[in-house]
């Protein structure tokens, strides 16, 4: 027999040999069962290991000169797409009239013809259509009275219908349909425009915006601002063969603020969607309005929240987030390690007739007289950011501190059954022992 160690002295799990143990049918089936209830709350511990969750955090937004996506379809039914125009104006003093860039313009047959699609029109800063490379180098057309834009192709001149127009609109001048100027008769724009008069148009793209509070705006005729004021010529809305004929009816089938959510952030969420999860929905998708008066405004009141996404691992794959103005359209917001930068939103719409008065059935409510028919964005940015960081439910030392709990756990309980029923049956055979 070996001699004993001096760490014989320290051992806390000492032993009984085996002659002195004792081996029952109800110890087997109470160690078949601890066995059981082990496996099946270890993997159920691997099974939390294994799960990511999504955590909630509400931080100060502390970027700087950022810039922000917008992302819009919207359908007029009742205006034609020659009369519409979109503009966007924010506080920091950048405006954007007649937004050209990233968006498209679709002509929609009159709804009594189904409102099927007549052509698409990317727009688009000297579009090759626009170009009058019909006419001869040295022609310099004139702008009748009004300063040449600054956009002309030819500094000085107006070549073409379009630069008249933003010719008036520079001056502040009211443009109609282009009576005895040269350039509208050689381009035939009143018959387009007539042409055009019982269609609908569907407003599609994207924009690029300053990340300050701002508003954009959907309205008939060309804008310009004199002074303080934004004023669009509405001329042509007017001006229709038949009274009542435009309306600002519209139908938002899409409106979000930076890019989309992945569907796989969706799908993690399951059935157990909470709140502050439903920013991956936009709350005006889906809205319709509709009016017969011409002379009605609608104005949409957004509150938007910036909002990051960070799925699980990206602090690996992640670089220095730099903004790139000249990125594509579309893919501002989303880095290659699958991160987004977004923003969720909440809207309140008020709406309008520029008549002013009260409305029906509600006479304490009185409306200011004036404005602009059209559909109005006013958004406002919170300073406040929401982070949504996917995480493990579970470290790996949590895992293996919760398994050896497990095993600990049920193997002690077991030990106390096995010993409670074997302690009853000893003293049940007794007490038979000594009734016989």
């Amino acid at each position: 027999m070996a001699g004993k160690s001096r760490f014989t002295r320290l051992d806390a799990f000492t032993k009984t040999v085996e002659d002195a143990r004792i081996r029952t049918t109800s110890g087997g089936i109470v160690t078949i069962i601890s066995l059981i209830v082990v496996l099946y709350l270890a993997w159920g511990e691997w099974v939390d290991f294994r799960r990511i969750v999504v955590h909630p955090e509400l931080v100060v937004d502390k970027g700087r000169g950022e810039r922000m996506e917008i992302h819009l379809n919207i359908t007029f039914p009742k205006v034609p797409c020659e009369l519409l125009t979109l503009d966007v104006m924010d506080v920091s003093g950048e405006q954007q009239h007649g937004v050209i860039h990233g968006v498209k313009k679709v002509r929609l047959r009159p709804q009594s013809e189904g409102g099927g699609v007549i052509d698409v029109k990317t727009l688009a800063l000297h579009s090759q259509d626009e170009a009058a490379t019909h006419l001869d180098p040295n022609y310099c057309g004139p702008c009748y009275g009004a300063p040449a834009p600054n956009n002309a192709m030819k500094p000085g001149c107006c070549n073409t219908c379009d630069e008249v127009r933003d010719a008036y609109a520079q001056a502040s001048w009211a443009f109609g349909k282009g009576e005895n100027v040269e350039q509208c008769q050689r381009e035939h724009y009143a018959e387009r425009l007539d042409e055009q008069r019982y269609e609908g148009c569907r407003i599609e793209g994207g924009l690029r915006v300053n990340k300050v509070i701002g508003n954009f705006h959907l309205a008939p005729g060309r804008s310009f601002s004199n002074g303080n004021l934004h004023v669009h010529d509405l001329k042509n809305y007017w001006d229709s063969p038949i009274p009542r004929m435009h309306s600002f009816t519209h139908t938002i089938h899409h409106l979000r603020f930076g890019p989309q959510l992945p569907e796989a952030f969706h799908q993690k969420l399951g059935e157990k969607q909470l709140p502050w999860t439903n920013h991956h929905l936009n709350p005006l998708d889906g809205t319709h309005q509709e009016t017969d008066d011409p002379n009605f405004n609608y104005m949409y009141f957004v509150k938007i929240v910036p909002t990051s996404y960070l799925p699980l691992g990206w602090e690996k794959n992640a670089q220095a987030y730099r903004e790139d103005h000249s990125a594509d359209l579309g893919a501002f917001g989303q880095s290659s390690d699958g991160s987004v930068e977004t923003h969720q939103y909440s809207v309140t719409l008020h709406k309008r007739s520029l008549a002013g008065g009260s409305e029906e059935g509600h006479k304490e409510r009185v409306h200011a007289q004036g404005g602009i028919p059209g559909v109005f964005f006013s958004y406002d940015i919170s300073p406040m950011k929401v982070i949504n960081r996917e995480e493990r439910a579970k470290t790996f030392t949590g895992f293996l501190a919760g398994l050896g709990a497990i095993i600990g756990g049920t193997l002690t309980v077991a030990a106390a059954v096995d010993r409670g029923v074997f302690e009853g049956a000893t003293r049940l055979r007794k007490l038979r022992s000594k009734e016989l």
